[in-house]
C-alpha cells in the first residue's frame, strides 16, 4: 500500500470511490431524493475538482497496484471550531475505506498519516463528526483518544441525522 497526496487527475476515481463507499454504508439510510442532493453537493466530480485543487483541504489516498483503496480529508480551518476551546484546530472530513478491505489496516495508515500531518502543521486538536449509530467508527477513533465533546446535525438533503462531534487534542 502507497499513500500519497491527490492530484486533479485523480478526480475522477476519488469522487467515484467516495460516492460508492458512502452508498454501500449509508445510501439506504435516506431517501433518494435527499442522497441524490447530498452526493451532487459533496461527491460530484466538480466538488471534488474543487476541494483538490483549493487550499483549505488535503486529501490523502491509500493506493495499491489495482487502484483507490481508501482516503482521508483533512480541512482547515475546522468546520467545528465554535464547539471546542482548541486554539488551531484542523478537522478530519472524511476517511473511506474499501467496505470488503475493512480490517486491513487501510483506515489506521490513513488516521496515523492524518494525526502527523496535524501535528507536522502545528494544530492542537483534530475534530471530526461521526454518525451516532455509527459503533465501529466510534471504537475506531476512540482507540486513537477521540473523545465526544458535543451533538451535532449533520443533514443529508432534508434528513437531518444526529452525529457526535468527536475530537483528539494534540499534545
Amino acid at each position: 500500500m502507497i499513500l500519497r497526496p491527490a492530484t486533479l487527475d485523480d478526480v475522477p476515481a476519488l469522487a467515484r470511490f467516495a460516492n460508492d463507499t458512502f452508498c454501500a454504508a449509508f445510501g439506504h439510510l435516506y431517501r433518494p431524493e435527499d442522497l441524490e442532493s447530498f452526493l451532487e453537493e459533496v461527491y460530484s466530480e466538480a466538488s471534488v475538482r474543487e476541494e483538490v485543487a483549493g487550499d483549505q483541504c488535503i486529501h490523502q489516498l491509500a493506493c495499491d497496484g489495482a487502484g483507490l483503496l481508501g482516503y482521508v480529508k483533512l480541512r482547515y480551518p475546522s468546520w467545528y471550531a465554535e464547539h471546542s476551546g482548541a486554539r488551531d484546530p484542523i478537522a478530519l472530513g472524511q476517511l473511506y475505506t474499501d467496505l470488503a478491505r475493512i480490517g486491513e489496516g487501510i483506515g489506521a495508515a490513513l488516521m496515523e498519516w492524518a494525526i502527523a500531518e496535524a501535528r507536522r502543521r502545528g494544530h492542537d486538536a483534530i475534530q471530526l463528526s461521526v454518525w451516532a449509530e455509527n459503533f465501529g467508527a466510534q471504537r475506531f477513533y476512540s482507540r486513537y483518544g477521540f473523545d465526544k465533546i458535543a451533538d451535532i446535525d449533520f443533514w443529508v438533503g432534508q434528513h437531518r441525522d444526529d452525529e457526535f462531534l468527536y475530537e483528539m487534542r494534540l499534545g
